[in-house]
């Protein structure tokens, strides 16, 4: 049995709680390795290396740290067919999404390579008399990210490329159902050039989390999931000082308005329905379509386009989606399916007891369509995560609008027309933080920033691009004289102002 093992100080470090999780090939429904779960003891190891590397690191001018970071983005590409390979292997998504995981990591990590230029601070000469003031942007020190099974490579990169590049040292504990590939980017960024100790990977499970969360040295959480759980991290952070960030669950909604271009909006949102066997929180799984007529045609398309859609292995370069994580995810999905029939949906296609060929024992699920669901429901209100699309119809825009807007998730939404009036203000009025404008996964480029609203994202700043550069460093401000003499004693004892 394969052990995946901490890497700590720059090197794979066996774990020693006694304490082990199953790490399962989906494709197969087999066990393929086992991972170390640390304890708190094991994390603190971590950290005080951390704590020690990150010295030295923060003392690194940002140009060389930037050229770590662009020998980085050299390996990725390098190892770019090992690494997808690795990551279907554990999560069971195809190659290609598994490539397009790493790449939307990578663009991040393109971004932290102008760490030079992110770092600038602010000036002002002649505030006062002979007075001048700046700002500088420091790192914060030792700092963490808590990921989700779903993009192993991605949202670790989101995290570590701008806190690294910043001169923090960071702490990464990955979704212990896929941690290899967060494993290997250590790996590589050691390659790279970055000191032993700047990046470490701790596995481990929610013990490991509140262990993070409490630690004194570490200085801020960046967490990714469902979100109760973000909810909960969030708040025991807060309690224990530190700065915090977490994304949660969602619900994206794509309203199709009469004038859609209803060919290309089909092909859209089957991809981000199904797509990744609909395992991402931008995912779309509810679609609006916006009076009878634009209903009917849309389900008439879907209907005719979900029975050709090919399942199968993470290596079969004709599959689609491929299996989900776990046959326990598997089980809740199903569960969620036969909810929506209990509740008076009308499931359209049902997707449950798909076996593949040669795949039999596989965690594979077909795509599942609901219609006629409604705003009442509990599949409708809650996350289900997997290939499953339901239809909510809607009589007017402003019925549309009102969907997204009131949900308890506000991720992500999409809207399909050809009226730029309706398009702007649909965008202007929805109540949720990332849309797209027939755009049907509507996730930023690497220089702005991701973040969804309401229980889809807890604390002030957003991930990675500016707001990522803002969540792991301060601020210092600095007021700056120097008297020349002649000085008038009593103006010492009033509050100093630049007049």
């Amino acid at each position: 049995m394969r052990s995946i093992d901490h890497f700590i100080d720059g090197r794979r470090v066996p774990g020693t709680s006694g304490r082990y999780g199953e790490v399962f090939d989906p494709n197969s429904g087999q066990v393929q390795a086992r991972v170390a779960l640390a304890s708190a003891a094991e994390l603190d190891r971590a950290v005080q290396g951390a704590v020690a590397a990150q010295r030295g690191w923060a003392k690194v001018n940002p140009q060389r740290r930037a050229r770590v970071m662009f020998e980085f983005k050299r390996l990725l590409e390098a190892n770019m067919d090992e690494l997808a390979a690795l990551l279907s292997s554990e999560h069971g998504k195809v190659l290609g999404d598994s490539r397009g995981d790493i790449q939307r990591g990578l663009e991040v990590i393109e971004f932290a390579c102008g760490i030079p230029h992110l770092l600038k601070g602010e000036y002002t000469q002649g505030a006062g008399p002979g007075i001048d003031v700046y700002s500088m942007r420091q790192p914060l020190g030792v700092v963490a990210g808590i990921t989700p099974f779903n993009f192993p490579a991605m949202i670790p990169m989101w995290m570590f490329g701008p806190a690294i590049a910043a001169g923090n040292a960071f702490i990464l504990k990955p979704s212990e159902r896929d941690p290899s590939v967060p494993v290997r980017l250590a790996e590589l960024m050691i390659e790279a050039g970055l000191p032993e100790g700047v990046l470490n990977v701790v596995h481990g499970d929610k013990d490991v989390v509140e262990a993070i969360l409490k630690h004194p040295q570490v200085r801020a959480v960046s967490f990714v999931g469902s979100s109760d759980i973000a909810q909960s991290v969030y708040s025991l952070g807060a309690q224990n000082g530190k700065r915090v960030q977490c994304m949660g669950g969602a619900k994206n909604h794509g309203i199709v308005l009469p004038d859609a271009d209803l060919d290309q909006a089909v092909a859209d949102i089957l991809g981000a329905a199904y797509g990744s066997a609909g395992e991402r929180c931008m995912a779309l799984p509810v679609v609006v379509p916006v009076g009878e007529a634009t209903a009917q045609a849309l389900r008439e398309k879907l209907v005719a386009r979900i029975p050709a859609l090919h399942v199968g292995p993470s290596t079969d370069p004709q599959a689609q989606f491929g299996p989900v994580v776990t046959a326990a995810h598997r089980a809740r999905i199903e569960h969620y399916i036969q909810m929506g029939v209990d509740e008076g949906a009308e499931l359209v296609i049902d997707g449950r007891g798909f076996r593949l060929p040669g795949h039999e024992d596989g965690f594979f699920l077909g795509a599942s369509l609901f219609d006629r669901v409604t705003d009442t429901m509990t599949t409708y209100r809650e996350e289900i995560f997997g290939p499953v699309l339901q239809i909510v119809r809607a009589d007017s825009f402003e019925q549309a609008l009102a969907l997204p807007s009131r949900h308890q998730y506000g991720n992500g939404v999409a809207i399909f027309t050809r009226n730029g009036d309706a398009a702007r203000e649909f965008a202007e009025q929805v109540d949720v933080g990332m849309v797209g404008i027939n755009v049907p996964i509507p996730v930023p480029v690497a220089y702005h920033s991701f973040g969804g609203w309401k229980r889809s994202g807890f604390g002030d700043l957003n991930q990675y691009g500016q707001d990522g550069v803002r969540f792991f460093t301060r601020t210092k401000t600095v007021t700056q004289r120097w008297p020349r003499g002649g000085a008038v004693a009593d103006q010492s004892f009033v509050m100093p102002t630049m007049r």
